[in-house]
């Protein structure tokens, strides 16, 4: 039989990608359901998931829309070296691009930074130089430093420079703040953005407020930073070193214009990993921590502001739980670091809606511990040393999970 006369030939499907860069920008505005329920807030509370960008963040748009211009204006071509001093997210979107376009890439970027982070910069081939933690941002050790270095002394070498770049926040004001806006059907009242180079929080201001100038724009900086404004924030904890990543800095970037922003709202480590772990268990939202920072600034902004019911907030989640597996997705990295147990009981929120379920839970396990014991005899193998002792590993760590070996 003659199957191209009961089938069409196959053909490229109309929403086909023909190249991955076509996945940068676009990313879905996610209403969230129980968690403002459980923190008691009655305007609705949508975030914009920027982890679906195609490297896993919103300095995708960044990174693209640098490159973009750069090379438009005849600054870089295929095969110079594109150098970038960044806690990352940025590293990740040029090294991705580098790759679909052919640069070459150097990131410099300080040590604390995840190892996820350091190992997908690898994987897409860029050459990665870590520098001290505690070296200040006019240091020759800082990242910053090291980069204009490497720039003097490689041919062909360029920074893009998202600290002072304006392609920056434009990126967000011609494509983030449009889409909010388009998938709002104009009705945003507020957004809220954490502050790292502030681009996010100055473009998506710029790109909102010409549509609507009465729009809120609200902006969190993790204590020891010195980002917010008016200075006065900063004062308590300065310089005080934050776990929390790709946002704060010691130094204000030249695209972040601090006075477009409404209200700046100082946010804790503990806070932002504890609200980010309530986005993933209540909400299935895979974040990072930055997330929670965002989501601790526009829980004190409702009640400063009084968002009611029919205000629209829009929090803006930069990048995944990805990057953040062996940190404050990790039990004990957090108890390693003195972030153990995220319960709130000396946080300014309610507790967790599941919260009535956990001590059944855990009965639930306990009995689960005894059936294994019990089931001992019945195994057709008998692995090497007790279940009790397997089970009083891992409940020594406070996980539920069980591994016969």
């Amino acid at each position: 039989m003659n199957m191209s006369s009961i089938a069409p030939e196959a053909s490229t499907p109309a929403n086909s990608i023909s190249n991955a860069i076509d996945l940068i920008g676009e990313t879905p505005l996610i209403r969230l359901n129980k968690l403002p329920k459980a923190l008691g807030i009655k305007c609705e509370v949508l975030v914009k998931a920027e982890f679906f960008n195609l490297g896993g963040s919103t300095k995708d748009r960044v990174a693209l829309r640098m490159i973009e211009e750069a090379e438009k204006a005849g600054k870089i071509k295929p095969g110079d070296t594109l150098i970038e001093p960044t806690s990352g997210n940025t590293g990740i979107g040029l090294a991705l691009i580098a790759v679909l376009k052919g640069y070459k890439t150097i990131i410099t970027l300080p040590s604390k930074m995840s190892l996820e982070k350091v190992t997908i910069l690898r994987a897409l081939g860029a050459k990665i130089i870590r520098t001290p933690d505690d070296a200040a941002w006019d240091s020759p050790e800082s990242h910053h430093q090291l980069a204009l270095w490497l720039q003097s002394v490689l041919p062909n070498a360029h920074i893009l420079g998202q600290f002072g770049n304006p392609e920056n926040p434009q990126a967000h004001e011609e494509t983030t703040a449009q889409e909010i806006w388009r998938q709002t059907k104009r009705q945003v009242t507020a957004i809220v953005a954490g502050a790292g180079t502030g681009g996010t929080i100055t473009g998506l201001a710029r790109g909102l407020k010409k549509h609507n100038k009465n729009i809120k724009a609200i902006g969190a900086d993790p204590r020891g930073s010195i980002l917010a404004a008016p200075d006065s924030l900063n004062k308590e904890h300065l310089h005080e070193p934050h776990q929390v990543e790709g946002i704060g800095g010691e130094f204000v970037p030249g695209v972040l214009d601090r006075n477009i922003v409404d209200k700046w709202y100082k946010t804790t480590d503990r806070e932002s990993f504890y609200l980010a772990r309530r986005l993933i268990a209540e909400e299935g939202l895979l974040v990072g921590g930055s997330s929670g920072a965002a989501m601790a600034a526009m829980f004190k902004a409702v009640k400063d502001f009084d968002f009611k019911e029919g205000d629209k907030v829009v929090v803006v989640m930069p990048d995944g739980i990805r990057n953040y597996l062996s940190k404050f997705a990790n039990d004990d990295w957090l108890k390693a670091n003195n972030l153990f147990p995220l319960d709130g009981r000396d946080l300014p929120f309610p507790p967790l809606s599941c919260t009535e379920n956990t001590t059944a839970m855990s009965n639930e396990m306990d009995d689960l511990s005894s059936q294994l014991l019990s089931a001992q005899l019945a195994l057709p193998i008998r692995p090497p040393g007790s279940c009790r002792e397997k089970t009083e590993v891992v409940d020594d760590h406070a996980h539920h999970d069980f591994h016969i070996v």
